[in-house]
């Protein structure tokens, strides 16, 4: 079976919200982890592949050369067309990654204009007269603003992508998209001929992008969050049962690093069910205490039939303090590194089923454990898919959350589930 679509994500959790989307829209779909090399192999059969990167904050350069590697590597597997995935908080900085990559990726293939919008109405994200909303308010107004290595303190996105571009960006607003397919292609059409090579698209509903997907089924490449991503993904013609529900079941953990409300309320809920929750000191372990062997002596005191906790998310002043002390960059490290580590040893003491919350955590984990490449299966909630890996660690099922998605109930509801 010819690959049908190849998507590149600037991190891990977003690389599986995409995925569950492209297999939402009836694609086989794959999630490959890090930057592919020449013999990463592909689940047989699959329709779609996303590349999963930790892209999102690192140098401009190095977002760069990884995104284009695997654009080079998903062109090799047959993807005619390619996906560029970001947040749907849009976040980035200045001076990038979001342009930056887009203009690369643009160039390499050799495409004059491109598509985005990075609209999720079922998570609340939607775009309207080019500004980002989250619910009822403004990104800028919101609790997502606090991002801590991109804070979101402007919700105009013409604006944003054009303090990261050299080229000219331009909106296609709500009541063009409402008008349909051609009069969005006609759109598209007219801003490059007058200049424009990024168009920032309005949507406020799943019906606004499958419009703009199937729109946008002929561009070379394409930009936005998951939702855009499904509405062009139900563009291409159907393929058949996207995939099995694949058994999962054995010990349960959640590894939570992400600092996001919606976090924090999915941890107070699993501790207010009574179900063992354990705190790391991310300070204690910079001060060269064996938080690690602690945690894991805690977990060899539990009950194997009950799912456990291990987490380093606080709230934004207990964050504030800890990096004060040790500087954002080294206290994000930090979580990466304990968390990783800890993974590891979990799978060894015979975890099968493990949650991992927060983008950069996820990377860690999955780096971590040495897991490549996963089938993705169905979500429990909407963007948060099971995913099993096929070669390494056979039978281990992932979930790896975006900090700000899934309900209040997630880690208890996820974990209480097996097939």
């Amino acid at each position: 079976m010819t690959l049908r679509i190849g998507c590149i994500a600037d991190d891990f959790t977003g690389g599986t919200d995409v995925a569950a989307a492209f297999r939402r829209a009836g694609l086989r779909t794959a999630l490959v982890f890090g930057a592919p090399e020449d013999t990463t192999a592909l689940p047989a059969g699959c329709d779609a592949a996303v590349v999963a990167l930790k892209s999102r904050s690192t140098p401009v350069d190095e977002a760069v050369a990884d995104s284009l590697a695997a654009q080079r590597w998903l062109w090799s597997q047959g993807a005619a067309q390619v996906y560029f995935k970001y947040c749907s908080t849009f976040d980035s900085t200045p001076q990038g990654n979001i342009g930056p990559v887009t203009d690369a990726l643009m160039d390499a293939a050799g495409a004059g204009v491109t598509l985005h919008c990075p609209a999720s109405p079922p998570n609340g994200r939607t775009v309207y007269q080019g500004h980002l909303f989250v619910h009822d308010q403004l990104l800028s107004d919101s609790p997502l603003r606090h991002h801590p290595l991109n804070p979101m303190t402007d919700s105009a996105l013409v604006r944003l992508l054009s303090a990261q571009t050299r080229h000219h960006v331009a909106l296609l607003d709500w009541s063009t998209v409402r008008r349909g397919i051609a009069a969005v292609r006609d759109a598209v059409v007219a801003h490059q001929q007058s200049g424009v090579r990024h168009v920032i698209a309005d949507a406020l509903t799943d019906e606004d992008l499958a419009v703009l997907g199937a729109a946008a089924l002929e561009l070379p490449l394409v930009a936005g969050a998951a939702g855009l991503a499904e509405g062009l993904g139900h563009a291409y013609p159907a393929a058949g049962p996207a995939a099995e529900t694949l058994p999962r079941d054995g010990r349960a953990a959640v590894l939570a690093g992400s600092c996001s409300a919606r976090t924090l309320e999915q941890i107070a809920q699993f501790y207010a069910a009574g179900l063992p929750s354990l705190h790391l000191d991310v300070l204690a372990a910079a001060t060269g205490r064996d938080v690690i062997g602690e945690a894991l002596a805690w977990y060899d005191e539990q009950d194997p039939d009950l799912p456990v906790l291990i987490y380093a998310s606080a709230s934004s002043d207990e964050l504030a303090a800890v990096q004060a002390h040790l500087g954002v960059a080294e206290a994000a490290a930090r979580v990466e590194e304990l968390l990783g580590t800890l993974a590891a040893h979990l799978v060894e003491r015979g975890v099968r089923r493990l949650l991992v919350a927060g983008g950069e955590t996820s990377g860690a984990v999955t780096t971590a454990l040495g897991v490549r490449a996963v089938l993705v299966g169905e979500e429990a909630d909407a963007g948060v898919p099971w995913t099993y890996a096929t070669n390494e660690h056979d039978g281990l099922a992932l979930m790896l959350k975006s900090g700000n998605f899934g309900a209040p109930d997630l880690f208890v509801r996820a974990l209480a589930e097996t097939e």
